[in-house]
């Protein structure tokens, strides 16, 4: 019980002095505007999600083993509906194979991902290891040496106000940390096989946990 209590307390100082090093300062807000859209182009210029968020973690010493692990919630359930169809250019009866996961690297959960995908055009290991283990999804179907085509890509959280970059507007500076939402960014799109068939469909929100590390704000101060 002790050993827990001080391994609780230990956890609550490390995010305490993550968020004591996002103060609310103009400085801190351009940093934070620079990384979300660092996160989102690369996010955008990447096939795979996975591989993005590994190297996020990693980059940023998130980890001891910067590692993405898919935490699966196995009682959520959204059938396909007619727009998923359509997005996957299949029939009304194709079976269609549904996923939803938490990306976490260490003790930080990254995204929340609903992902709908055509069993039949995948191999029967790849739909194995996405019925039965915690791997990725990207990870999981690599050797289809797959594309993404983004089919939205939206900012939910704006550090700095809109037409900042023509005119930085005059912020005031706080002793309380940054606040940055549970959700800061979401991005829909479809996945397709070398040879150009759709076998996928994912809607990804992610999370402010991606900014879970010590900024160092000395040019601030």
């Amino acid at each position: 019980m002790m050993l827990a209590a001080l391994l609780c307390h230990g956890a609550v100082q490390a995010q305490e002095s993550v968020a004591a090093s996002w103060p609310d300062t103009p400085v801190t807000r351009l940093k934070a505007q620079a990384l979300l859209q660092t996160l989102n182009a690369t996010l955008l210029s990447n096939p795979s999600a996975t591989v993005t968020l590994q190297n996020w973690c990693a980059d940023h010493r998130m980890a001891g083993e910067p590692r993405i692990r898919a935490l699966r919630d196995q009682r959520t359930r959204k059938p396909a509906d007619a727009a998923v169809r359509e997005q996957l250019k299949i029939a009304a009866d194709e079976p269609v194979g549904y996923r939803r996961v938490q990306l976490a690297c260490g003790d930080h959960v990254f995204s929340e991902a609903d992902n709908w995908y055509v069993q039949s055009r995948l191999t029967p290991e790849m739909n194995r290891l996405l019925d039965t283990s915690d791997t990725p999804f990207g990870l999981a179907v690599k050797a289809l040496n797959f594309s993404r085509r983004t089919l939205s890509s939206t900012l939910l959280w704006a550090p700095l106000p809109a037409g900042w970059e023509m005119q930085m507007p005059t912020l005031t500076s706080s002793d309380q940390p940054l606040a940055i939402p549970e959700r800061v960014l979401q991005h829909s799109a479809i996945l397709s096989r070398g040879d150009g068939v759709p076998f996928s469909l994912v809607v990804e929100t992610y999370r402010r946990d991606l900014f879970a590390f010590p900024l160092d704000n000395a040019l601030g101060r």
